[in-house]
This record gives structure tokens, sequence and C-alpha cells, in this order.
């Protein structure tokens, strides 16, 4: 039993020592076990040692560095031991509110004016309803007595530039959100949501050129010379009968000199541009005047800028005309509209504010004696022939009447032109914006001498802070204070100074009150007296 245990102990104390006894003598497979055991123990510490040694090689620097070599090279950083997170409470971070951060009521209304105004950019009422020089050549060759087919697929091959029903809903979008900002009861929302919603119906009105259905839209956007004015009695057209007998009736060769259109388009410009840069001193941006070879009329006015037609010959009262109608209110409304930050849309004029802007224009060249009969003849006679055209002339029934009126064949056609462009060439359908020339001096005239007889000459500039309505002039005076309006800064001298306009006024006031027909009757018999 002992001799069993000691030999146990024996054995484990081999086993530890890496030898294998027994008791008694070693059996050859026994022994060729062990050397088995020791060769594979061998060959393992062999390859260990081996890679142990490659691996020092590679890290000891090269024999061929020097000591100083050596020193440079960067050892790598010891590794950082983890930080183990700290176990605290954060602030708790409230949610931004579901309609955005608060927004000021100039915010609100500049952003909507910029959408306004962007929304606009492609729309071009003019372009879209041109007629190519081809119509003019056909209509030439056939002695003035036909036109070649100017219906809704001649103007389908016009590119709008847009969409129609994309554009159309993109301004009923501009008109929800207006009336969810600002209710209904907001005055400069109002005018807001009227704008948006006449630049729909001018789309509509373009996307049905060549039919009746561009009438109806032209009528209710500019009117129609059936319109009455604040009376309620007289209408346009009423008007435009009173001024035909009169201007019809004056002998224009006994009134002074003649004015020879003997300027070139380039000669012209360059007058302009003179004059413009002394008006316009301190503008944004330089106003520029340039010769055109594709306009039809012989000047026009753009947001920055007058264009004058190539070819076109001028007189120097043709420039002074321009430089008052084009310069002075056309483009100094436009700038006066584009230096707001707020009420932005006031730099574009959608068909509402027409009217102003064609009256105030027309009337300054009253104000400035630059006008005269011949020149006035021709804008009333664009409202008889739109009304003629409304009740079913045609285009060649209007040409002849323009020839009847003493206008030669070019200017004849340029005229009617101006009144069929984008509706129905055989009648009934016309373009009806020329109507609004003189509705419109008869209702600006009418405004500055109402505004100073009521004591509200502080109205009278706003008609040019931009493109206005008249309703819109007491409701944005109103905003300059809260900074949602500025004050127009190019204004006509005689509205800077309202002196002048004053008295002219106080006299017509009093002129509209004296006995006009016996007054007239007194003088025409002084005047068959004296033969």
């Amino acid at each position: 039993m002992s001799e069993r245990a000691s030999g146990e102990g024996e054995r484990r104390k081999s086993k530890d020592d890496g030898d294998v006894k027994s008791d008694g003598e070693s059996s050859p497979k026994l022994d060729r076990a062990v050397r088995d055991i020791k060769t594979e123990r061998t060959d393992r510490e062999a390859k260990a040692e081996a890679k142990t040694e490659n691996n020092a090689q590679r890290s000891a620097p090269s024999p061929e560095l020097s000591l100083e070599a050596e020193r440079k090279i960067p050892k790598p950083p010891a590794a950082e031991a983890p930080v183990a997170p700290k176990d605290e409470a954060y602030p708790s971070i409230p949610p931004p509110p579901p309609l955005g951060p608060w927004r000021s009521y100039k915010e609100i209304v500049a952003q909507i004016a910029g959408r306004i105004v962007e929304a606009q950019r492609p729309i071009r009422v003019l372009e879209a309803c041109r007629w190519d020089n081809t119509v003019e050549e056909y209509f030439r060759k056939s002695k003035y007595r036909e036109l070649p087919k100017l219906d809704a697929d001649y103007y389908a091959k016009r590119d709008l530039g847009f969409d129609p029903k994309v554009q159309s809903a993109l301004f009923e979008e501009i008109a929800r959100d207006i009336d969810r900002e600002f209710g209904d009861s907001d005055a400069i929302g109002t005018i807001l949501s009227r704008t948006a919603l006449e630049y729909r119906d001018v789309v509509r009105m373009l996307a049905a050129r060549g039919t009746p259905i561009f009438y109806a839209y032209c009528r209710k956007l500019y009117g129609s010379p059936k319109d009455k004015f604040p009376d309620g009695k007289t209408s346009v057209r009423d008007l435009g009968h009173v001024l035909y007998e009169i201007l019809t009736n004056i002998d224009d060769t006994l009134l002074g000199m003649r004015y020879e259109r003997n300027i070139s388009a380039e000669d012209a410009a360059a007058e302009l541009n003179g004059r413009f840069a002394r008006y316009f001193d301190d503008a944004a941006m330089p106003v520029r005047v340039a010769v055109d070879d594709m306009l039809l009329s012989d000047a026009a006015a753009g947001s920055d800028y007058v264009k004058v037609r190539s070819g076109a010959k001028f007189s120097a009262r043709d420039i002074d005309i321009l430089e008052v109608h084009e310069g002075w209110v056309h483009v100094a409304t436009s700038l006066n509209g584009q230096a707001q930050t707020v009420a932005k849309w006031l730099s574009k004029g959608p068909p509402r504010t027409t009217t102003v802007q064609e009256g105030l224009a027309a009337l300054l060249e009253i104000f400035t004696f630059r006008t005269y009969p011949r020149r006035a003849r021709r804008l009333n006679d664009r409202v008889i022939a739109v009304d003629k055209a409304e009740d079913g002339a045609s285009f060649v029934d209007v040409f002849e009447w323009f020839r009847t009126e003493g206008y030669d064949e070019e200017e004849c056609f340029h005229n009617t032109r101006r009144v069929f462009r984008g509706g129905v060439i055989d009648g009934g359908a016309p373009f009806t914006k020329d109507a609004c020339y003189c509705k419109g001096v008869v209702l600006n005239y009418s405004f500055i001498r109402s505004a100073i007889q009521h004591n509200r000459v502080d109205l009278i500039p706003f008609l040019f802070v931009g493109k206005v309505a008249h309703e819109d002039v007491p409701i944005l005076a109103r905003r300059v204070n809260d900074g949602v309006v500025k004050p127009p800064r190019f204004l006509p001298p005689m509205f800077r100074d309202l002196n002048g306009l004053a008295i002219w006024m106080a006299y017509s006031t009093f002129f509209s009150r004296l006995g006009g027909e016996a007054i007239r009757d007194y003088y025409t018999k002084l005047f068959a007296r004296s033969g």
C-alpha cells in the first residue's frame, strides 16, 4: 500500500519534470512516445524563438541609420486608458414649435410679396400677344383688305414661357396663404390678395389668346369704354366722344412752331441717357436707354430702362414727352417700388394699376406743357377704336376708320394692331388696355384735386411710391411710420413742391362751378362781331 502510494507520487513528479518513468524498466513503446513528445515540444519552441527574433529585427533600427536619425524616429504614443462615461442626467431640450419661429408682420408681408414678384416673373403680356412682321407685310400686299389667320392656333405657336395651369394654381396657393396669414380684415392683405388673383386671371387671359374668352378676362382686368366714372352716369366712351369733338376742331397749324421728326433713334437714346443720368442721379443702378429693333411702338419702358425703336425718327418734342412719360412716371415708379424692402409687390404692375400708371404719365405731359393736340387725339382715338371693336367692328373696319381720321397707312396699322392683339380680328373681342389712358387722366386729376380740397396733400406723392391703384394710396401712406412702406424717392418737380398744383386745382375747381354755357355764349358773340 505504501509502495503504491510512493510510486504514484513519483509518477506525478516525473510528469511535472517532463520525464516519464515507471517502477520497472521502460518499454520500447513507451520510450518512443516520450521521444515524440520531446521532439514536438522542441519544434514548437524553435518556431516561437524564430518568430520573436524576426519581430525584433523588424522593430530594430536599420544598421545603416545614424544614431542621430535613429533618435528622430517617433515612438508610437502610448494607448490612453478608456475613460468610463459618467452616469449623469442632461437638461431636456424642448422640440421647436410646429409653425416655426415667431415672425413679425413685416416679415410675413415681405415673404408673401416676394412670392408674388417671383411668380409673376415669366408673365409678359405684350410679348405673348405680339404679331410677327409677316402679318403687316401680308396686309399691305392685300392692299389693306385682308389679314392672315390670327386665331388661337396662331397664338399657340408663341410659347408663353410657363404652363398656364401650373402658374394659375401657384397664384391661387399664394392667395390662400394670404387669407390664412391676414384674414379678410387686413388692408395690406387685401391688396396682396387682389394682386395675386389678378395675376391668376392674367394667366388665364393669355391662355385664351385668339378667342372671346381672352376679351372676357381683358375686360375684367383692364376695363371697357363702357365703364362709368364715379358719378355713376358718365362713361369713358362719353368722355371719348366729347374730346373727339373738341380735339378734331383744333387747327394745330395755328398753335405754334412745327417740330420735324429728324432725330435718329440712336441720337434720341443718347439725349435721354443724359437727362436720366441727372434725374436719377442717386439710383442704385443707372437708368439706361437703348435702341431695339424688335420694338413695335416707338418707345417702351421697363423696370430700369427705356427702349426706342430702331429706325424710328423723333422730334425734340417727342424726346421731351418720352422724358416725362417713360422716365418720370414708368421708370420712377418701378425704381421706387424696387426700393421697398417689405412692400415688394409695388415694383410690379398688375392690370389694376394700369389706369393710374398710364393716366399719370399722360397727365404729366399736360402739367409740363409738353403734349400737343394731335398726340392727345391719338390717345383718345384709341378709346373710340376699342369701343368700336367691342361693338363688332373688325380689324379692317377699325383700320379704315383711322384712315378717315387722317393717319397714314403705317400709323393706321399700328393703332389698330394695339386694339386687336390677342383678341378676335373679326370684331367683338378686342384688347381693351388702351381705354385706360383717358380714363386715367380724368381719375388722377380728380384724385389730386380732391386731395388738395380735403387737405390730404400728403397722399399725392404716394401715387409715385410704386405701381398702385387709387384705393391703395391711403393704406400705403398710413404704413410709413411702422416701416411697411418707404416714401417715394423719385418725384417730378411739381410733386416735390405742390404749391403750383394747389393753385392749378383751385382755379380748376372755380372754373368747373362757373356758368360755362353763358360765358361761352358771351365770347362766341364777341368773336363773331370781330369778324
